[in-house]
């Protein structure tokens, strides 16, 4: 079973990343952090042509139960999304937060890990 979930949209990375910003507002997430490794690296001098942003997102309700029930949990938080450009077109996907839960040894969070990834699953498909 895959540790991603991932869908090709038509739409330009632009529009892509600014719809996937918007589709996660509206479901209570927020971005926190982001960043463009194809600016990153041309920043530091190597050459890199495609776009891949990765965003840390996160949802406070969701984050605090996480959190309350098992503190080292929070290496998992909070959760990666990415739009990134690929030969076949922009892709928007993200780690899924039932595997990351699974490789975490003694944490029982399956049902808010799974909450979370249907939440996080409905703005991708959304998006595309």
């Amino acid at each position: 079973m895959s540790m991603t979930f991932e869908k090709r949209t038509d739409k330009t990375f632009e529009i892509a990343h600014e719809e996937l910003k918007k589709n996660l507002m509206e479901r209570g997430f927020g971005v926190l952090w982001e960043m463009n490794f194809k600016d990153k690296l041309t920043e530091k001098g190597l050459e890199f042509h495609k776009n891949f942003q990765v965003m840390e997102v996160c949802n406070p309700p969701k984050a605090k139960i996480v959190l309350d029930a098992h503190l080292e949990a929070g290496y998992m938080l909070p959760c990666k999304m990415v739009v990134f450009e690929k030969e076949d077109g922009v892709h928007i996907g993200m780690m899924k937060p039932t595997k990351l839960a699974d490789i975490m040894e003694g944490i029982d969070l399956g049902n808010v890990a799974l909450e979370v990834e249907n939440i996080l699953k409905d703005a991708i498909e959304k998006t595309a």
